[in-house]
């Protein structure tokens, strides 16, 4: 069966290989049935990882110890909703997940442009079938599913940070943001190879865009929520160098998000756009590299391998091409308009787009630096927390203004009384939002007290923009509020989705800013029937509690929480020993309150003599980071959500223009 597995995976690297050949020999004008046969291919990629997919999970389900990735992160006491899991628990299983997942979306993207964008099809698959190769080269020689070995007895287990149910769906989500990426990608590319620099790529793209961000954000979300309950620190994003990898292309892809608009509408920032896209997706490259070569330290990332050079090959040829592409495109990218006034919108999506691109370079910055350093003075330096706080307040502040301002203000220019009348409430709203933060005492962080008034404005900003389109359509269509409401959406899901994803991000930073700059902590060493106080919660230890898993014994902190003189509840902060593993992890304890936000307890160990040291926070409105999660996914699907009124306005807009070789 390994044979069978590296013989589809050899196939497919040949066939990656032949699919990009014939894609450019159609391409250049040669025989235009070559084509066809490049379509081919990419089913017969897709059919070929889907049977190195089947062997495989079928060695994981069975504990075929033979295939050493399966020893390596699989034991018969694993439980059997985490063998799927163990999929993407090693570095040549996350890769053939990156292939299956690329293979798959190569063919729904070529689907889904096909009648659009016929003609950029050749150069379209040209780019997959590189991409795929790349990717596929990397499980046929470095990182090999499909090595086998003298089967153990049992397997080694699977990292316990792993079984969690949140990885289950953490990763998936962040392979398929990643990878998606592609898509939009390689049309533009295509549109560069072509010739074609007109906004109907940017259309073509848009939607494939959208659900890649949507499924990075989620991800990232997720993985949030994951280090918040499973790794036991007390906190939720610790700027590791793979969280970060997942952020930078996320932000440069949000800035690609924002920019396009400009270009359809007037036709500028065209190279922006492409720089963008092609930014979006080397950072993934590198993000991917950056967990895969285990180059630096982190939870999420493998054991250092050769595999980096590759990467480091891949990256490189994408940054280049892309270069070497907008350098020869460079006459057809001129914008058909100028920028008439700072104080317009085309000049807030500008100001936006420097705003999250330098975001994501001081991201980068801090990630690379402790490469650099050693590079250059053989010590290996890192920056701390502090550096990326710095440049999350400098300019996540302005982002976060500027997420007001942009759906309020006019295009071209504003006038000083528009400007007036528009911002008059949503300036009071922030106003009188930082005034009462400071009459309650909330005024020990002051980037607290800015965040708190922006994200008032911002709130009051968009309400404003839901009333104002209701009420138009109560007053000229006649309908009642609620379906005046509806029908709002419903007929302009693009705008009023992208209303709901901010609204999701500023609960996001709401509840970000709670339960960091206003978080009360407490530590102890507790005797039985001793207590600890944190915030208005007590919580008194009577004893341990001790328990036997599938594959682990725990030992458990009983504590009794009370508030007030009311009692809450009983937490069990506990500790994990794995056989298999040979690693232990920390179960924290969490009481959750939609009014009070968190109480979040960790064991940090339990002496001989029975004491217990315990740490406990208590985070408010910790609960709106999760809670935002379900807006901006609601407000993603409502913008990819299929509009056929959309769809008939763009192809209106493009009837008029003939594709070469039609005229």
């Amino acid at each position: 069966m390994a044979l069978i597995g590296q013989g589809a995976l050899i196939l497919a690297l040949l066939v990656a290989i032949y699919s990009a050949g014939t894609s450019l020999w159609a391409a250049t004008g040669h025989d235009r049935r070559f084509l066809v046969s490049a379509r081919h291919g990419l089913w017969a990629i897709f059919g070929l990882v889907i049977v190195a997919d089947a062997i495989f999970l079928r060695a994981l389900f069975t504990h075929d110890f033979t295939f050493k990735v399966v020893s390596d992160t699989s034991s018969r006491s694993l439980p059997t909703v985490y063998l799927i899991t163990a999929w993407w628990g090693s570095q040549a299983g996350s890769l053939l997940l990156w292939s299956t997942v690329l293979a798959i979306f190569s063919l729904l993207g070529l689907r889904s442009t096909r009648r659009v964008l016929g003609e950029l099809q050749p150069w379209m698959i040209m780019v997959l079938s590189l991409i795929s190769g790349f990717f596929l080269l990397l499980l046929v020689v470095p990182a090999s599913p499909f090595v086998t070995q003298i089967a153990p007895v049992d397997g080694v287990g699977l990292n316990p940070s792993l079984q969690n149910p949140y990885m289950a769906l953490h990763p998936p989500s962040l392979y398929l943001g990643y990878v998606g990426l592609a898509i939009p990608f390689s049309l533009a590319m295509a549109a560069m190879l072509a010739g074609r620099t007109d906004a109907r790529w940017v259309v073509a793209s848009r939607r494939w865009t959208l659900a890649s961000w949507g499924f990075l954000g989620i991800g990232m979300l997720l993985g949030a929520h994951w280090a918040y309950t499973e790794v036991g620190w007390g906190g939720f994003w610790a700027w590791d160098p793979v969280e970060n990898a997942a952020l930078m292309p996320w932000l440069v892809a949000t800035a690609f998000l924002h920019s396009v608009m400009v270009q359809e509408r007037k036709g500028m920032l065209k190279v922006w756009n492409i720089a963008l896209i092609a930014g979006a997706f080397a950072l993934s490259i590198f993000g991917t590299f950056l967990t895969r070569s285990g180059i630096l330290s982190s939870i999420h990332a493998f054991v250092a391998t050769d595999i980096g050079w590759y990467f480091m090959v891949g990256l490189g040829a994408v940054l280049v091409g892309a270069f070497v592409l907008i350098l020869w495109r460079l006459p057809l990218l001129r914008a058909d308009q100028r920028i008439e006034s700072l104080v317009s919108r085309e000049a807030t999506f500008l100001f936006n787009n420097l705003l999250l691109v330098g975001l994501a370079f001081a991201v980068l910055w801090g990630v690379v630096f402790p490469l650099l350093t050693e590079a250059v003075g053989q010590v290996r330096e890192s920056v701390s927390t502090p550096f990326y706080e710095f440049f999350v307040i400098a300019f996540g502040l302005p982002l976060l203004l500027l997420m007001g301002i942009g759906p309020l203000i006019a295009w071209r220019r504003a006038s000083f009384r528009q400007l007036r009348t528009t911002f008059l409430w949503p300036v009071l709203g922030g106003v009188i939002t930082g005034a009462v933060m400071v009459a309650f005492g909330l005024d020990s962080s002051w980037p607290g007290v800015a965040a708190g008034s922006i994200c008032a404005f911002v709130t009051v900003t968009i309400i404003s923009e839901f009333v104002r389109g209701t009420a138009a359509r109560h007053r000229v269509a006649g309908e009642s509020w609620p379906i005046a409401f509806l029908h709002l959406i419903d007929r302009n899901r693009r705008r009023y989705g992208g209303y709901i994803v901010h609204l999701g991000v500023v609960m996001f930073v709401i509840g970000a800013v709670g339960a960091s700059a206003y978080q009360t902590e407490a530590e102890g060493l507790l005797q039985k029937g001793e207590s600890l106080t944190v915030g208005s919660n007590v919580l008194t230890f009577e004893g341990v509690e001790r328990e036997r898993g599938p594959n682990y014994s725990a030992r458990s902190a009983v504590l009794r929480v009370t508030s007030d003189g009311e009692e809450i509840g009983v937490l069990r902060p506990g500790q994990r020993a794995y056989t298999r593993e040979q690693t232990t992890s920390n179960e924290v304890a969490i009481n959750t309150t939609l009014t009070q936000g968190d109480l979040f307890v960790i064991l940090d160990g339990i002496r001989a003599d029975g004491a217990v040291k315990i740490k406990a926070f208590y985070k408010p409105v910790v609960n709106l980071l999760w809670l935002a999660g379900f807006l901006f996914a609601g407000g993603v699907i409502l913008c990819v959500w299929p509009d056929p009124r959309e769809r008939r306005r763009i192809a209106k807009r493009y009837a008029e223009e003939s594709l070469p070789g039609e005229s």
